[in-house]
């Protein structure tokens, strides 16, 4: 662990606009080629620190400025799901894709990152894919063995969240790990791929709560009221 990293959880004070953004992501949930749970979780984490460190959300790029203004609210995300044709109309619009995991039995997981805009009305092409449904199934761990993952993201052992909510709140963990962790650790972990492991936290470790950056849900979905889902560390 980085020295100059301070070893209390960092949040983000949430505020919002009076019209709330979010930053949409698509999953693909095929019925001929599934994905696992902890693939999507993976992909989606990816896709999110991918989209963020594009050269199109830096300063002077296209999606800079709507980054911008959607980063200064909540760092709302939705997450829908799609597969053929509507998929790739989606896709059409402007976005980044990561294909992660998979095995002998399941396909890969991709999920695309869009560019961050008010939560209604929504691009035609987006409002098309479904919210609902984002379920998938839980078959066995990371592929990534923790010795090779730059950063750790530890879902709450007192909690069981859809696919789709899982992935949101893993996707916020990944970006304020993105956007905290040093300069020099931001650069090793561009250089891995990105590398990350996802892993349900055992109650020990949860309770030592020794990881840097904290995820604390408003509870609008799934949860009661603002609960801690998630958590990261590098």
């Amino acid at each position: 662990m980085t020295e100059n990293v301070r070893t209390e959880h960092m949040r983000r004070h949430e505020t919002d606009h009076e019209v709330p953004w979010s930053l949409p992501i698509v999953v693909r949930r095929s019925k001929t080629a599934i994905a696992r749970h902890i693939d999507v979780l993976e992909a989606t984490s990816r896709a999110v620190v991918t989209f963020l460190d594009d050269p199109r959300t830096q300063p002077g790029g296209e999606w800079h400025d709507a980054v911008a203004y959607w980063r200064d609210g909540a760092i709302r995300k939705v997450v829908r799901r799609g597969d053929g044709k509507k998929l790739e109309d989606a896709r059409a619009l402007g976005s980044v894709s990561v294909a992660f995991g998979g095995t002998d039995d399941f396909a890969p997981a991709e999920a695309s990152v869009f560019v961050p805009g008010p939560v209604e009305p929504l691009p035609h092409e987006l409002k098309k894919l479904q919210v609902g449904g984002t379920e998938f199934p839980d078959e066995g761990e990371s592929s990534i063995p923790a010795a090779e993952a730059v950063v750790t993201i530890e879902l709450s052992p007192s909690l069981t969240l859809t696919t789709g909510k899982a992935a949101a709140q893993c996707g916020h963990a990944a970006q304020l790990a993105y956007e905290q962790m040093p300069v020099e650790e931001r650069e090793r972990w561009r250089a891995s791929g990105f590398s990350l492991r996802v892993q349900t936290a055992t109650k020990e470790a949860w309770a030592a709560n020794e990881q840097q950056v904290s995820i604390v849900d408003a509870g609008f979905t799934e949860v009661d009221g603002p609960t801690e889902t998630v958590r990261a560390s590098w």
